[in-house]
């Protein structure tokens, strides 16, 4: 594989150009019926908070509702890695309020600019975006309440440095939540290697139990996982199930195996007080 950040950085550049919510490893994976309210809704956004975000701010690339489970308050100050278009972002500007701040991170530009579009648009004064890695925040130490993150740490090929950087820049008692992409056993590997499965935010992610493991090695504490759904194969209208089987021939029973062992988990986990 080529260097796997310029893969994701050219993919989802694309997306903020176009404007789509495709996510998965074929052209397929965004039927025609498909829509981003229809797939946000679905990982759990309620129509409340879709009507308050600009219509391109939410691409369909989530994988759960982190602003959900944080228990936001006014004034807090929240980071996001991996904004996008900004959607997770609006939705926090909203609790947090004028006297709190957002700050979205991406690495590519196209998104960045769409974000910043988006927020012109609403008028969002507490809140901005700003290009960079989230292996290497463009952020000073100490300065967030609440980390968020949302199906995107899964395409970081250094995942523990990211887990660094996110309690790095927590001040001491503050907390994460992220929505994400784990998985219970291995895949197979021609689907592991593959450039496309990396991008639709699968072929990157780590087992469950070391994905854990590398938040806790970061210093995070109080790890809990607040929810977990599999990718089952019950779903067989489900654009990214399909697009697994036309994609790597895969028998049903194949299929099966590994659509049960892909799974979006949300996790808490606190960056615990000073004790001096």
């Amino acid at each position: 594989m080529e260097d796997p950040r310029e893969i994701v950085r050219d993919k989802y550049g694309e997306i903020a150009r176009n404007k789509t919510s495709c996510c998965g490893p074929a052209k397929s994976c965004c039927g025609k019926d498909s829509s981003a309210d229809h797939l946000s809704k679905d990982i759990g956004y309620s129509d409340e908070e879709l009507s308050i975000v600009p219509d391109d701010a939410n691409l369909g690339l989530g994988c759960g509702n982190p602003t959900a489970l944080a228990t936001l308050k006014q004034g807090e100050v929240v980071l996001d890695l991996g904004a996008g278009g900004g959607m997770d972002c609006f939705l926090a500007a909203k609790k947090v309020g004028e006297t709190g701040k957002v700050i979205g991170v991406d690495m590519t530009p196209d998104m960045v600019s769409l974000a910043r579009k988006n927020a012109v648009k609403v008028n969002a004064g507490n809140m901005e975006f700003r290009l960079g890695e989230i292996e290497n925040l463009p952020a000073a130490d100490n300065i967030a309440d609440v980390i968020i993150s949302n199906c995107v740490i899964n395409l970081s090929p250094d995942k523990k440095r990211v887990f660094q950087e996110a309690y790095r820049v927590l001040k001491s008692g503050g907390r994460m939540m992220i929505s994400d992409i784990v998985l219970l056993r291995p895949l197979p590997d021609k689907i592991k290697e593959s450039i496309d499965a990396y991008v639709g935010c699968v072929g990157g992610a780590l087992l469950k139990t070391e994905y854990l493991d590398s938040i806790a090695a970061a210093g995070f504490e109080n790890i809990k996982v607040m929810g977990e759904q599999t990718f089952s194969i019950v779903a067989n209208d489900d654009p990214y199930i399909k697009s697994l089987t036309e994609t790597f021939s895969l028998s049903p029973e194949q299929l099966k195996e590994i659509s049960e062992s892909i799974v979006s988990v949300k996790v808490k986990a606190e960056k615990m007080k000073d004790k001096g």
